[in-house]
């Protein structure tokens, strides 16, 4: 497998991302369209999540395919933001038919992390920003988009360093694509103790996250938590939301299997995870326009497979991205000076 032509989940064909940040508020948002409605699936693993209309992507519910996912900053506030990516959406025709004449309503799957305290301006009177700024974003969505101090990874942090928004992809043998997309706003941390280098190093393509590998003398991973873990961690206050996508022709019940084993991505790339104080999350998505060459388990295990190793890389690269911000420093400006 190689990486695609963009590097970014817009590789997979037919899905475009639009950000939307305010650098004075230290927070932001991220939407991810398709150009037909798609079919999703969520797999959620941290103990302290924050979501919206995800209960749609059960298989036994009505909708079989939904219209966009939108990834938030604000905690419960940023799930404001979906409102306004359907506001977009409906104007452009788009949504799920409930009964002849009747308006249609787009269906948008959102998940929040929480940055309300990394500094920024959060006196925004009786109306929070996110409506706003979700609909910004899904304006700008197209298939370029830039990496961490933009959309959700505004004002993300991972462990003591500033988080962002990653993205990776892979090709497939068969022609088929997968993609990731994250922000990285994590407990743990993305590097190895006292180091440099990320935890997932094993993964990289062609220095995407600075090509730094461990030395022979490197010492043993010791079981104690890493020091350079979030400090005062508590229950809401982090979260690694992202998407996981491929073009392969698979339904909603095979995606919450790729889903599952595209979770084990973040623990390829944080180190703890999945804590009680995170609210770990990953949507699966297809769009189904390249046909499998066998409708079988070896090839929903290939896929998921992809997708938990493409998942580490948008994690990294979430946070080899970003820009130091207020108090939280840049990997870049941590090791590169």
């Amino acid at each position: 497998m190689t990486a695609g032509p963009r590097n970014l989940i817009t590789d997979v064909a037919g899905l475009r991302v639009g950000n939307a940040e305010d650098e004075r508020l230290r927070s932001g948002v991220t939407v991810i369209l398709a150009e037909q409605p798609f079919c999703a699936a969520v797999d959620i693993r941290g103990g302290a999540p924050g979501t919206r209309d995800v209960a749609v992507l059960e298989p036994e519910n009505l909708v079989a395919a939904i219209n966009g996912i939108c990834l938030s900053g604000g905690s419960a506030f940023g799930n404001d933001a979906v409102g306004g990516v359907q506001s977009f959406l409906r104007g452009q025709g788009q949504g799920f038919e409930i009964a002849p004449g009747a308006p249609r309503v787009p269906v948008v799957c959102g998940a929040i992390l929480f940055d309300l305290n990394n500094g920024g301006d959060k006196d925004w009177g009786e109306e929070p920003p996110y409506r706003r700024l979700g609909r910004a974003a899904a304006e700008r969505a197209g298939k370029d988009f830039a990496l961490g101090n933009v959309g959700a990874g505004m004002g993300a942090a991972s462990g003591r360093l500033k988080g962002g928004l990653g993205s990776a992809s892979w090709r497939m043998a068969d022609g088929s694509t997968v993609g990731a997309l994250v922000a990285v706003n994590s407990v743990g941390s993305a590097v190895m103790p006292e180091s440099d280098v990320f935890w997932a190093w094993p993964f990289e393509q062609q220095g995407e996250f600075g090509g730094r590998r461990p030395g022979a003398d490197f010492p043993a991973v010791l079981a104690e938590l890493p020091s350079d873990m979030k400090l005062g961690a508590r229950a809401g206050a982090n979260t690694t939301i992202a998407v996981v996508a491929t073009d392969a022709a698979v339904d909603q019940l095979e995606l919450k299997r790729i889903a599952i084993m595209a979770a084990d991505g973040f623990a390829r790339a944080l180190r703890p995870v999945h804590t009680p104080f995170d609210g770990d999350l990953v949507f699966a998505m297809s769009t189904g326009s390249v046909a499998r060459t066998g409708r079988d388990a070896v090839s929903i295990m290939r896929i998921g497979q992809a997708a938990a190793d493409c998942l580490a890389r948008a994690i990294a690269r979430g946070v080899y991205e970003a820009q130091s911000l207020g108090r939280l420093t840049s990997y870049q400006d941590r090791f590169r000076k």
